[in-house]
C-alpha cells in the first residue's frame, strides 16, 4: 500500500490502520472523566495527583451514596396512601391481592411491587333500564331495546326500571368480572324479563307493581351472588309502566272502560251496604212491634177475662149497686172523649158559659204539636190500639146490657 495517502505522517501505519490515540478514545480516558465530571458535581477537584486521587474518589464516593439514599427515601415515602372513611383499600402484590386496607392513613411497597386500588363500599350507584336519565337537560332518552318486554299473556309492555346497589365486597367487585357495570346491566335486565314474563299485563299495571319490584330484587340478587360480584341490591323500582306507542290510545280506553267497571261496581256495593242495614233494620223493628203488640193483646184478654170473672162474682153478691157501677164506669168513658156539656137547668138561674170545650181541645192540639210525626207503623198500631179499645167499650157495652 502507498505510504504517500492523504493525512498526518503519523496517523496510519503502514498496513493502513489509524492509531488508538489519534481516532478511537480511551477506555480508561472516558471514566477518567466521568470521574473527573462528577468530583466537579461534589466539590472536588480536577487533577490527576496521586495524593488528590484518592481524596476526590472518596469525595465522589460519598455524593454517589447519598444520591442513592434521597432516591431511596422518595421512593419508600411515595408509599403513602390515605384512605378516606367508606373505602377500602386493595393492595396488589405484582398484581396479585395482598390485602385490604381500612379508613386511614396506611403505607405499602412502593410501584412497582405493589400498588393499592380505592373502592367506596358505602356509596350507593344507580343503574336504569329502559332509559337514561339526562344531566344536562333534566329528562330522560328511552332505550326501546331495553324497555320493550313480554308478558305472560303474550303483551308487550313498555317498562322502566331503576336499581340502585352498592359494593359489599371490594375483592370480588375488582377481581371476579371483567366490567362490574356491564355485568350488572346485563343481570338486571334478564330478571327484570324473567318477573315480567312470569306476570299478565294487567297484574303488572295495577296490584302487581310491588311484588314485580320485590321478585325482582331477589332474583337479580341471586344472580349476582353466583357469579361473586362483591354486589349487594338496594332497592329495584318500577318507575314506569305503558304500553308501547303504537297501541296506547286503544290501550287507554280499555283501561278506562276497566276503571268504569270498577267504579259503577263500588257505587253498588255502596247503595247495596247503605240500604240492606236499613231494610233489616226495619223488619227488625217491625218484628219487635209485632211481638210486643201480640204481647200487649194477650195480656189485655188476660186482664179483661180476670175482670170480667171478678165482676161476675160481685154482680152475683150485689146485682144493683154493681149494675150501677158499671153504667157509671161506661159513661165516664163515653163523655171522657166527647167535647158535648150536659147543664141542669132544672135548678134555674143564670147560666155562666165557658167554652170548655176549646179550654179541654187547645192542650191536646198542643201536645200533638209538639209530638213527632208518626210513621206508618206507629199510625198503623195506633188505630189498631184504638180499635181495640173500641171493640172494649162495645164489649162492656152488651156486657151491661144484658145484666140490665
Amino acid at each position: 500500500m502507498a505510504w504517500n495517502e492523504p493525512g498526518k505522517p503519523g496517523d496510519k501505519d503502514p498496513w493502513g490502520q489509524r492509531r488508538k490515540s489519534a481516532g478511537q478514545p480511551d477506555l480508561d480516558q472516558i471514566v477518567r472523566n466521568i470521574q473527573d465530571k462528577l468530583r466537579a458535581l461534589f466539590g472536588g477537584r480536577k487533577g490527576g495527583g496521586d495524593g488528590g486521587g484518592f481524596a476526590s474518589g472518596t469525595a465522589g464516593g460519598f455524593g454517589l451514596g447519598l444520591i442513592v439514599a434521597v432516591v431511596l427515601a422518595l421512593w419508600l415515602l411515595s408509599g403513602f396512601y390515605v384512605v378516606q372513611q367508606g373505602e377500602r383499600g386493595v393492595v396488589l402484590r405484582f398484581g396479585k391481592k395482598s390485602e385490604i386496607t381500612e379508613a386511614g392513613l396506611r403505607w405499602h411497597l412502593p410501584y412497582p411491587v405493589e400498588k393499592v386500588d380505592k373502592v367506596n363500599v358505602e356509596k350507593v350507584s344507580t343503574f336504569e333500564i329502559g332509559y337514561r336519565s339526562n344531566l344536562r337537560s333534566s329528562g330522560k332518552t328511552k332505550m326501546p331495546k331495553e324497555g320493550l318486554m313480554l308478558t305472560e299473556d303474550e303483551n308487550i309492555i313498555d317498562i322502566e326500571f331503576a336499581v340502585q346497589y352498592k359494593i359489599k365486597d371490594a375483592s370480588n367487585y375488582l377481581f371476579s368480572v371483567r366490567d362490574p357495570e356491564t355485568t350488572i346491566a346485563q343481570a338486571t335486565e334478564s330478571a327484570v324479563r324473567e318477573v315480567v314474563g312470569k306476570n299478565p299485563l294487567d297484574f303488572v299495571f295495577t296490584e302487581g307493581r310491588d311484588q314485580v319490584n320485590q321478585s325482582a330484587r331477589e332474583l337479580l340478587q341471586q344472580i349476582l351472588d353466583r357469579y361473586q360480584i362483591g354486589i349487594q341490591i338496594v332497592t329495584v323500582e318500577m318507575q314506569r309502566a305503558q304500553p308501547p306507542e303504537e297501541v296506547k290510545a286503544s290501550f287507554d280506553d280499555a283501561v278506562k272502560a276497566r276503571e268504569d267497571e270498577q267504579r259503577l261496581k263500588n257505587e253498588a256495593e255502596a247503595y247495596a251496604n247503605d240500604v240492606i242495614p236499613r231494610a233489616r233494620g226495619g223488619a227488625s223493628r217491625l218484628m219487635q212491634e209485632a211481638e210486643g203488640y201480640k204481647a200487649s193483646s194477650i195480656a189485655r184478654a188476660d186482664g179483661d177475662a180476670r175482670r170480667f170473672s171478678a165482676i161476675a162474682n160481685e154482680y152475683v153478691k150485689a146485682p144493683a149497686v154493681t149494675r150501677e157501677r158499671l153504667y157509671i164506669e161506661t159513661m165516664e168513658q163515653v163523655f171522657s172523649n166527647t167535647t158535648k156539656i150536659f147543664v141542669d137547668q132544672k135548678a134555674g138561674g143564670n147560666i155562666l158559659y165557658l167554652p170548655l170545650d176549646k179550654l179541654m181541645a187547645a192542650p191536646e192540639t198542643a201536645a200533638r204539636a209538639a209530638e213527632p210525626p208518626a210513621t206508618a207503623a206507629e199510625s198503623e198500631g195506633a188505630s189498631t190500639r184504638g180499635n181495640d179499645a173500641a171493640r172494649g167499650r162495645s164489649d162492656q157495652s152488651r156486657r151491661r146490657g144484658g145484666g140490665q
